[in-house]
């Protein structure tokens, strides 16, 4: 980018989550997209003006969770149920952040996920409110890929 110019952030709402490469429906939300590195501390014999912070191993301290309006499609509910079951498939999946024309800016690949909680919504006589669910997703890792402009 040139000196000079300026690039406006792009919008957390414009989003899609894929699941083995397939759109897996409209989400209105997802956490725990975070990345941690472990910091050891190393007391130097004789130096006590200071102490060490070495670089640890990567850590991923939250679980992705996946937020939408409950609808027909139950892919997300069989996988969970498979799982309860003992049958853990582990997906390959993306977090995908469009810009405003909705093209890809942003992706976050995760590996090797499976569902480890899954919750309905609140129902609620004489409320108006979208009936949502959420998936809670345990990763082997997160990665910013290259975008595909």
């Amino acid at each position: 980018m040139p000196l000079g110019t300026t690039s406006d952030p792009f919008m957390s709402f414009n989003f899609v989550v894929e699941i083995e490469g397939l759109v897996v429906g409209g989400f209105s939300e997802v956490t725990g997209l975070q990345v941690e590195v472990q910091v050891e501390p190393y007391q130097e014999g004789g130096l006590n003006e200071y102490v060490h912070k070495l670089p640890g191993p990567v850590q991923y301290p939250q679980n992705l969770v996946l937020k939408h309006g409950l609808t027909d499609a139950d892919a997300l509910w069989s996988w969970h149920q498979d799982v309860c079951h003992g049958i853990v498939r582990r997906k390959n999946g993306s977090i995908v952040l469009l810009d405003s024309a909705r093209e890809e800016r942003w992706r976050w690949n995760f590996v090797g996920a499976y569902p480890t909680r899954w919750s309905g919504p609140d129902l609620r006589a004489g409320s108006a409110e979208v009936a949502f669910e959420s998936v809670e997703l345990v990763h082997r890792g997160l990665e910013k890929a290259p975008t595909t402009r």
